[in-house]
């Protein structure tokens, strides 16, 4: 068997030992045993995460840039960045290339553009996520006013191709907004169920305290409602810091940073914030344990990711293999730099279905030298 199968039955195996029947009878080890095989081929297999890369001085300066965000097409990669220029402490800049081929100077991410008032304000904006289909971008604020210390707030654009063009952002309410501080959103779109969920981290335990942020998630039906009170997400929070997440397109991965204790393969946390990894085996189970991303990826034949410093704000390609995110590890431009590491799909179902609908990378970008910025 296969590492990455052996760390997949694992954790299916772990999420079905707390699988019941309506009477709570434990389901036997013959359908525990079943159920656990059709969940590893259910899953897309992936090979290890490669050796991280800083984005070069491009993106990075001596000033922080953190909090991530890449368009479905991969063009266009947003920045939370308190860099000069901006509108506040904190303000969200957008970056363009022309393709996503990596080994081609043409496909180089070009200079951020700060992205304007409709987006950014006096204090900091932070944290942004896009839509599936591009016209919509949610992030947290604390320079707009509203329900508490930070609030979620969602922006929306008629031409989904047009990094400049977003329209004014609105609050998304004292429901889901809490008095604490309410940041860090991600938005996924469950296609089977038709329940869209935003997850994102409070602090509420105190507000002035560098712990007590925990994972909630608020939920929808349909694209016209208003997402729902907010409730705790309890198998992916602690009581340390948990608080930015990126979801596979399929639901079934999510990737946190959290400043819990725990072991990777030397014994020990790697840093004060390490990405942790945890998943399920559909959209209706709860999360597994979350595990350190080294212990997973080392166990899978690769590299150490997180470091010996923070390492957070964890941002997903459509496709599922390639992870953004930022780190405080020496040898940076800044005190906190934006890195990239990829990994290759093995086999399994597609989880970007619909991206062949998309343009293919190197001919889109030649279509989009027109675009501002």
């Amino acid at each position: 068997m296969k590492p990455i199968e052996r760390i997949t039955l694992l954790v299916a195996l772990m999420a079905l030992a707390q699988a019941c029947t309506s009477d709570k009878a434990v389901v036997g080890p013959s359908a525990s045993a079943k159920l656990a095989a059709d969940a590893v081929d259910a899953q897309p297999q992936y090979g290890p995460w490669a050796a991280p890369v800083n984005l070069g001085p491009v993106i990075n300066t001596a000033a922080n840039e953190q909090h991530p965000a890449i368009s479905r097409d991969g063009l266009s990669l947003y920045i939370s960045s308190d860099r000069p220029g901006g509108f506040g402490g904190t303000d969200i800049w957008g970056s363009q290339r022309a393709c996503d081929d990596t080994q081609d100077p043409a496909c180089a991410w070009q200079a951020p553009v700060n992205l304007g008032p409709n987006i950014n304000s006096a204090g900091n904006d932070v944290a942004p996520t896009f839509t599936p289909d591009g016209h919509q971008l949610y992030f947290h604020s604390a320079g707009r006013g509203g329900c508490g210390l930070a609030d979620l707030f969602v922006a929306r654009r008629h031409d989904k191709r047009d990094d400049f063009g977003w329209e004014p952002a609105e609050n998304l309410g004292c429901v889901v907004n809490s008095s604490f501080a309410d940041a860090g959103p991600t938005y996924f779109e469950d296609e089977t169920t038709g329940i869209t969920t935003l997850y994102f981290t409070v602090q509420n335990n105190p507000p002035t305290s560098d712990q007590g942020f925990d994972i909630y998630a608020s939920t929808r039906i349909g694209d016209d409602r208003a997402f729902g009170a907010p409730v705790l997400v309890p198998e992916l929070s602690s009581p340390y810091r948990d608080t930015r997440t990126a979801i596979r397109r399929d639901g079934l991965e999510i990737f946190l940073s959290s400043g819990r204790p725990g072991d990777d393969v030397v014994g020990h946390s790697a840093g004060s914030e390490d990405l942790w990894v945890s998943t399920r085996a559909t959209t209706t189970d709860p999360w597994s344990p979350p595990l350190n991303l080294n212990l997973v990826n080392q166990q899978l034949g690769g590299p150490a990711i997180n470091s010996t410093a923070f390492d957070g704000a964890p941002a997903l390609s459509f496709d599922g293999t390639t992870l953004y995110f930022f780190s405080e590890r020496s040898g940076g431009f800044g005190k906190r730099d934006l890195y990239v590491t990829t990994r290759a799909r093995l086999d399994g179902p597609e989880v970007a279905e619909g991206t062949h609908a998309e343009p293919s990378s190197k001919t889109h970008g030649r279509e989009q030298a027109h675009r501002k910025g």
